[in-house]
């Protein structure tokens, strides 16, 4: 099957920039996308610079739906919005104050490679941090899903008025462009390798950092026993039924086991809505994402969580999706009463819910 590889490089432009990002473009650019892939053929995706955390997540989003097998390469800097203390990864324009709006959330990424079936998702990040960020990582570790396979490194800022090079994804994308891609755990030990014999391993890195590359992230894979391989499998296959009813039967386990309103059956309820999206049944996800955003609010969660806006925003894009106008007219006042409560990060929603449901009204 062919592959498909995100190239994503971004960074602040101005004196907020911590890493020169775009910098391996040209390095990663210059190697044959299978071997990028690892697979006989692969398309690539290059993100140079973005300054809109939506289009970024409309690319991931439209890479992470395909069974196929994905490489993600992340470079860039890694920086807290104020409000809730959450990892985002810097865009072009985005500035301590404005986080929030204008860097891409971690979790997003999480999010949308979280189903994607065991053995399928590879992340390689070359990561900065700034200083609040590099001293939250140090206590609770990035993640980027149970499925996914992660190598690279995360590093502290580099010194005052210094602008760092990628020097972990230019040791890859040099390995790389041999024309052979070793079995990522070797690559990975290759590029740090490369990275303790160059002068950032020397001492660039300041003291302090867990090593010398920095935070070093290692390769992540779900347990063998873990029901998400089976189902996503099943996805995979066309099996959309036997998917839903495999996540049923895990989603009434963990209600008997610890209530309706636990993280555990609310996951489950998650991923149900996940599989309603994949089968084709937009109706079905929204109703299911509406039902999970609720429960949470009424758990007593805040609006701006990132669990209850993920929740919303997936209601809200597969609503987009119903063709049944009837079936939309039922849900939209649902919707817009949510989205009166969890505005969200993409300004105007509301207003785009009422407008959709004017025009369904005048439909019927």
């Amino acid at each position: 099957m062919p592959g498909t590889v995100l190239l994503l490089a971004a960074s602040p432009v101005g004196r907020g920039r911590l890493v020169d990002a775009t910098s391996v473009l040209p390095v990663l650019a210059a190697v044959e996308p299978a071997v990028l892939s690892g697979t006989d053929t692969a398309s690539v995706v290059e993100l140079a610079d973005p300054v809109d955390p939506q289009a970024v997540l409309t690319r991931l989003r439209a890479a992470a739906a395909s069974p196929a097998p994905l490489t993600v390469f992340v470079t860039g800097q890694l920086q807290l919005d104020r409000r809730q203390r959450l990892p985002h990864l810097a865009l072009a324009r985005t500035t301590p104050a404005t986080v929030r709006y204008t860097a891409l959330p971690w979790h997003w990424l999480r999010e949308e490679l979280r189903l994607r079936p065991d053995g399928t998702t590879t992340l390689v990040a070359d990561l900065y941090a700034d200083e609040e960020s590099w001293r939250q990582l140090r206590e609770r570790p990035l993640e980027a899903g149970r499925t996914v396979a992660v190598y690279g490194r995360i590093a502290p800022p580099p010194s005052r008025r210094t602008v760092a090079v990628p020097a972990y994804m230019k040791a890859v994308a040099t390995i790389l462009r041999s024309g052979h891609r070793p079995p990522l755990e070797q690559l990975h030990e290759q590029a740090l390798a490369r990275l303790a014999g160059g002068a950032e391993g020397a001492g660039a890195v300041r003291a302090g950092a867990e090593g010398g590359p920095g935070i070093v992230l290692a390769a992540r894979r779900p347990a063998a026993a873990d029901p998400h391989a089976a189902i996503a499998a099943w996805v995979e296959s066309g099996r959309h039924g036997d998917a839903d009813a495999l996540a049923a039967r895990w989603e009434q386990a963990a209600v008997r086991a610890y209530g309706a309103a636990s993280e555990d059956a609310l996951h489950w309820a998650e991923v149900r809505a996940d599989l309603a999206m994949f089968a084709g049944d937009a109706a079905r996800s929204c109703r299911a994402w509406l039902t999970v955003a609720a429960t949470r609010l009424a758990m007593g969660q805040s609006a701006d969580a990132p669990a209850v806006e993920a929740a919303v925003d997936r209601a809200h894009h597969q609503w987009g999706q119903i063709r049944e106008p009837e079936r939309a007219r039922e849900l939209g006042p649902v919707l817009a009463e949510l989205r009166g409560r969890v505005p969200g990060r993409r300004r105007g929603a509301l207003d785009d819910v009422r407008r959709q449901l004017r025009q369904l009204q005048g439909q019927s």
